[in-house]
């Protein structure tokens, strides 16, 4: 069996999940850098250093989550800690390479009422249904921790009650993306509530508003502050939360 730690954070070759890969690596652990394209995961692992791994997972492709968690398996044995990192706002790459792909253009043409449902399901595809795939191959490798940790990148767009309010100025972005993410924080619960018995805490972490692909940039905070309530929720020790949505500041509504 593997000394030291073992973690894997999904769509780790960029952003936040570069982050707290380097974080967990300097925390002492063994992480696994996992990306789709393997030449960038690699690239990735090595500007992190330690023992970081690149590791081919697209989370959308069954026999590419099979194959990441074979690999962890002959290779270190089990996983301390899984990350669900890997997300997109919207189908097409990211938002800065398209042609007037503004934030807020984006956002209106992911409203509901316009949006076409292919692209619907390209999102879900990542942010809700990767989610569950990926947790679902390495909850083998997780069992056989002694106290394993999921943590799963959410957002505040997706708080219900956060949107409810009509005095939210942000709620005229819930749309493709938000849903999407309301519906991880749904998946985080179902998690957190079957796995209590097996000591395995499952826990949703908010990076705020971050400067990514994934926003064209227009984000306000830095990948290290976004990376922040994710790894603290990766090393809680025994007396820590499961089945909890939170930032930096403390608790957010679900």
């Amino acid at each position: 069996m593997h000394d030291t730690p073992v973690a894997l954070v999904t769509g780790a070759n960029k952003g936040i999940g570069l982050q707290i890969a380097k974080d967990l690596v300097a925390h002492g652990f063994t992480v696994l850098v996992g990306s789709r394209d393997l030449e960038r995961g690699e690239v990735a692992a090595k500007s992190i250093g330690g023992d970081a791994r690149a590791l081919q997972l697209d989370v959308t492709d069954q026999a590419s989550i099979t194959a990441a968690a074979e690999r962890i398996q002959a290779e270190v044995g089990r996983l301390d800690v899984l990350v669900n990192n890997a997300g997109i706002s919207h189908a097409g790459g990211p938002l800065s390479s398209m042609p007037g792909g503004s934030l807020q253009e984006r956002g209106r043409s992911g409203r509901l009422s316009v949006v076409d449902l292919d692209e619907v399901r390209t999102v879900f595809e990542t942010n809700v249904f990767g989610v569950i795939a990926v947790t679902q191959a390495m909850l083998p490798l997780l069992r056989r921790a002694p106290a394993a940790r999921i943590v799963n990148v959410a957002s505040s767009s997706g708080s219900l009650t956060l949107n409810s309010n009509p005095a939210n100025p942000h709620r005229a972005m819930f749309g493709t993306y938000s849903i999407s993410k309301a519906a991880a924080n749904a998946v985080t619960v179902a998690f957190a509530a079957e796995l209590e018995p097996a000591g395995i805490k499952v826990n949703a972490a908010c990076p705020g508003f971050t400067a990514t692909d994934l926003n064209g940039f227009a984000g306000t905070r830095t990948v290290e502050q976004g990376a922040h309530e994710p790894v603290r929720l990766a090393l809680i020790g025994p007396d820590g939360p499961t089945g909890t949505f939170s930032n930096e500041d403390g608790p957010l509504p679900w």
